[in-house]
């Protein structure tokens, strides 16, 4: 079988999978969001963290609670990491310093999983499963409270209530990742990935099945649980260096299929959740084939950069295989990629520096859109709303007509909000590069020089802006530079736009609905899906490209 035959087919059953969870799971978590019923546990979790679930809260008061859940795991996170000296389990790794300290603290609040260390020579079994494990479930749950309340914004009306924080964070936890993640590990333990809480060993290195004399150290940890959370709620950090193209994490390539599948199952099933509390089936289809058009044209692109460039080593190889595992090879790889940065995601099963030069302008692009198609939990959908929003409005502009989405009007007050959410993460990218460009002393971080150097950091706070956490390997981020200015680009581009999210919800909710006439944009068509599409890639195309042209697109055109 061919390279590019396989690459298609795990695309088509990957494709499948997704179609087959897409209902039962969009209609699970509806249900989840709309029930007044609460579950024993939650309550004794209630009861223990001093919340009323039943009392409805507007938008400001919805935002506090975010905020000071957010702030408590940043502490907790930094605290743990700076005591982890002290503390059993710690398979006798030191505390980390402050500023890497508060990097990660950040990163793994935030859902970006940025990581400036190596996971296995730096975090004992303590960290990474009460600290980080559980800031992966949590960090989820949040992102899909603030979208679950957006959607509220727009199925109600008068009454500006969004639902309860503390409720819809509980829910998110117990209902809906933890059962799955169980699931998941189960498939992961039987595909190889490793459970335990063992200490360090020493392995031995062998080269043909004979002894090179040398010698590795590895740790185990509970990997396989922490790995199904990693991907399943989009966060991307992995237990290992290597991450996902750690055979300890990601053994087969059933199990790297499965990864995928689990990264997007989510984002991708929200869209029905959405369909169903707005009362209309058709307006999350339109919504999802926003999504996947947007996923597959990107995985099809990859692929034809990845497989078609030239060059006698890559037509031995059959396509680019620099940098990639070559037991998933070049397709497994490019869906991989492709996935992991239109998702929050991160993770990653091969290294993008090493991808061809278009081929990486692709990953930054997939995140620069906003993570949308599907995004992240919760961030991937109500991003794409945001962006269904500012369609509708410049559809009203072409027909002279105050634009209308769901019932809702958007006015003065709805597109300023949708304006600030879609400049706040471009400002942080395009202003920190340019500041770490122009300073002395952060060019220093780059392995490489030129338009791939430039690249490098280009990418390093687009990931971190938009709370991707993958990197161009090449980048040395373990710096008090970078450590701060990664630190404060995840902080402010996580909760910057949630204001702006929960604001514009709380307005909508606010609204009384209007009803449809003969003058309405139908945005449950393929027309609006079409429009949809191409507001994003004009609105982020003219963002970023003198930026795009100055790394990757440079890149690829001169190889």
């Amino acid at each position: 079988m061919s390279p590019v035959l396989a690459g298609i087919l795990q695309l088509l059953a990957l494709i499948a999978a997704l179609a087959l969870v897409h209902r039962p799971l969009g209609d699970h978590m509806a249900r989840v969001y709309s029930s007044d019923r609460h579950l024993r546990v939650e309550k004794w979790i209630y009861k223990g963290i001093g919340a009323d679930p039943d009392t409805g809260m507007r938008w400001p008061a919805y935002l506090r609670g975010v905020l000071a859940f957010s702030a408590a795991g940043v502490l907790f996170l930094y605290l743990l990491q700076r005591l982890q000296g002290v503390l059993p389990g710690s398979l006798g790794f030191s505390s980390i310093d402050p500023d890497q300290a508060f990097n990660t603290a950040v990163s793994f609040v935030t859902n970006t999983n940025w990581q400036s260390y190596y996971g296995e020579q730096a975090m004992g079994h303590v960290v990474q499963t009460a600290g980080l494990a559980v800031q992966n479930f949590v960090s989820a749950a949040v992102g899909i409270a603030v979208a679950v309340a957006l959607v509220r914004g727009f199925a109600r009306s008068r009454d500006g209530d969004l639902g309860n924080f503390w409720a819809d964070l509980v829910r998110g936890v117990v209902r809906i990742l933890i059962p799955l993640s169980v699931v998941a590990a189960i498939v992961l333990v039987a595909c190889g990935v490793i459970q335990n809480f063992s200490g360090i060993h020493e392995v031995g290195q062998f080269v043909n099945g004979h002894s090179s004399g040398g010698s590795q150290q590895w740790n185990g940890g509970a990997v396989a649980s922490q790995e199904a959370i990693k991907e399943l709620g989009t966060n991307g950090g992995g237990y290992f260096n290597a991450n996902s193209a750690h055979p300890f994490e990601n053994p087969t390539p059933f199990s790297n299929l499965f990864e995928i599948f689990l990264l997007l199952v989510v984002p991708f099933s929200l869209t029905r959740t959405f369909g169903r509390m707005v009362g209309s089936l058709k307006q999350g289809y339109a919504i999802l084939a926003t999504m996947a058009t947007i996923w597959v044209g990107f995985v099809a692109l990859m692929m034809w950069t990845e497989f078609a460039h030239h060059g006698p080593a890559f037509d031995l190889a059959g396509g680019a295989l620099e940098g990639k595992e070559t037991r998933f090879g070049v397709g497994a790889s490019s869906i991989f990629a492709v996935s992991t940065t239109l998702t929050s995601t991160g993770a990653v099963d091969s290294f993008h520096s090493s991808f061809t030069g278009l081929g990486g302008g692709i990953t930054m692009l997939g995140m620069q859109l906003g993570e949308i198609a599907p995004g992240g939990t919760g961030s991937g959908l109500y991003g794409m709303l945001i962006m269904a929003i500012i369609a509708v409005f410049i559809a009203g502009l072409m027909v002279g007509r105050t634009p209308e989405y769901l019932g809702k009007k958007i006015g003065t007050r709805e597109i300023k909000f949708a304006a600030l959410y879609i400049l706040i993460t471009p400002a942080l990218v395009l202003v920190l590069t340019a500041a770490a460009m122009a300073l002395p002393t952060p060019g220093n971080s780059m392995t490489n020089t030129g338009a791939h150097g430039f690249s490098e950091i280009l990418y390093a706070y687009t990931s971190a802006a938009n709370n991707n956490g993958s990197a161009f390997a090449g980048l040395n981020a373990d710096t008090q530079w970078f450590n701060t200015t990664l630190g404060l680009a995840m902080l402010l581009g996580r909760f910057l736009p949630m204001v702006f999210v929960l604001a514009l919800a709380g307005s909508l909710a606010g609204q009384k609905p209007v009803p449809a006439t003969a003058g309405t944009l139908r945005t449950d068509k393929p027309l609006f899906t079409g429009l949809l599409v191409g507001a994003i890639l004009i609105i982020t195309g003219l963002t970023y490209f003198p930026a795009l042209a100055l790394g990757p697109l440079a890149e690829g055109l001169a190889s």
